[in-house]
C-alpha cells in the first residue's frame, strides 16, 4: 500500500466504512467521505480516488443490494475484502435518560441490526439517515431536542457525544462484509484467491440447476450467491457468486467457458485474497 493514497467511503467521518478503509490500509491514507454509495464507485471510477470500500454484507441485515447493482453498472475491479466487527452506539449530544428520546437517526442497515432495542423504545420516532456518522451531526444539529443517534463509538468521539448505550445491535456476532473496489485490477494472484463475477442466464429449462452444476462437477467451491433484478426485464435476474480460485486458473476459465453457453453475458468482477476479519 503506498502512503497518502485517497480511499473514497460513503458517510461522514466517523462512519463504518472509513473505519474499515483505515484497518485495510491503514491510517496513512487519506479518505474521502462521499454522500451516496454511487458517489463512491464515481469517484473511484474518475480518478479522484485511487480505491473506494464499499459494505456489501451483513451477518444480521443481509446483503447491501445497491452495491452489487454498482458493481455491474460502473467499470471497476474488486481488488480485496475485509470484515468488520460492528458495535453500535446509542449517541446524544447530552447525557439523557434513554425513556426521554423523541427520535433517533440512523443509517437504514444499523436501524434494521438494532430493531430488538429499538423496538423496546416507547414513543421515539426512528429516522433513517443516509450515514451512521452523518446521524450523530443530525442529532448534534437538532441538540436542543432531546435526540440520539446509532452510531460508532469512533464518530461520537469525533462529533464529542454523549455514549447512552454501548452493543445495542440485535446480536454481538456482528459483522460486515467490505469489498475494496478500483480501477486497476490485482497484478498478481492472491496467496488465498477468491473471485467474484456476475452472469445473467440464458431463457432455458433448469438454467440456475445446470449453472450450479458446472462449478460442482469441477469442484469448484460457492461461498455465496445472491440475485438482482435486471431493470427493463421483469422477473429476470442477474446473478452474483463467489468462488474459491482464481479467475487466471484453468479449471476455472474452463468451468467459465461451459458456463457461457447458459449465460447472456458474464462479468469477471475480480480476484482479490480472503478477507482478514478486524474489531471497530
Amino acid at each position: 500500500m503506498t502512503d497518502n493514497q485517497i480511499v473514497a467511503f460513503q458517510g461522514e467521518k466517523g462512519a463504518y466504512s472509513e473505519i474499515a478503509s483505515e484497518k485495510y490500509f491503514g491510517k496513512s491514507i487519506k479518505t474521502l467521505p462521499s454522500y451516496s454509495f454511487e458517489e463512491v464507485f464515481i469517484n473511484v471510477s474518475n480518478g479522484i480516488a485511487d480505491s473506494g470500500v464499499i459494505p456489501i454484507e451483513n451477518t444480521l441485515h443481509g446483503s447491501v443490494f445497491e452495491n452489487y447493482d454498482l458493481l455491474l453498472k460502473y467499470h471497476v475491479s474488486v481488488i480485496a475484502e475485509l470484515n468488520l466487527q460492528i458495535n453500535h452506539c446509542l449517541v446524544s449530544p447530552k447525557v439523557y435518560p434513554i425513556s426521554q428520546l423523541k427520535k433517533i437517526y440512523s443509517h437504514p442497515q444499523a436501524i434494521g441490526q438494532c430493531s430488538d432495542f429499538l423496538k423496546i423504545l416507547k414513543r421515539v420516532e426512528v429516522i433513517p439517515s443516509y450515514d451512521t456518522a452523518g446521524s450523530a451531526l443530525l442529532s448534534l444539529k437538532n441538540k436542543n431536542e432531546a435526540t440520539g443517534a446509532i452510531t460508532s463509538a469512533r464518530a461520537a468521539k469525533i462529533y464529542k457525544m454523549k455514549i447512552l448505550k454501548r452493543n445495542i445491535q440485535n446480536n454481538k456476532i456482528n459483522y460486515t462484509r467490505f469489498l475494496v473496489i478500483s480501477k486497476k485490477k490485482t497484478k498478481n494472484d492472491p496467496l488465498h484467491p477468491k473471485s467474484t463475477l456476475s452472469f445473467d442466464l440464458k431463457s432455458i429449462p433448469g438454467a440456475l440447476h445446470k449453472t450450479l452444476g458446472v462449478f460442482a462437477n469441477a469442484e469448484i467451491d460457492l461461498s455465496m450467491i445472491e440475485s438482482r433484478p435486471i431493470p427493463h426485464k421483469p422477473f429476470q435476474y442477474t446473478f452474483y457468486i463467489d468462488i474459491s480460485g482464481s479467475l487466471n486458473d484453468k479449471k476455472i476459465k474452463t468451468a467459465l467457458k461451459k458456463l457461457s453457453d447458459l449465460t447472456i453475458k458474464i462479468k469477471k468482477i475480480g480476484t482479490y485474497e480472503w478477507g482478514k476479519t478486524y474489531k471497530s
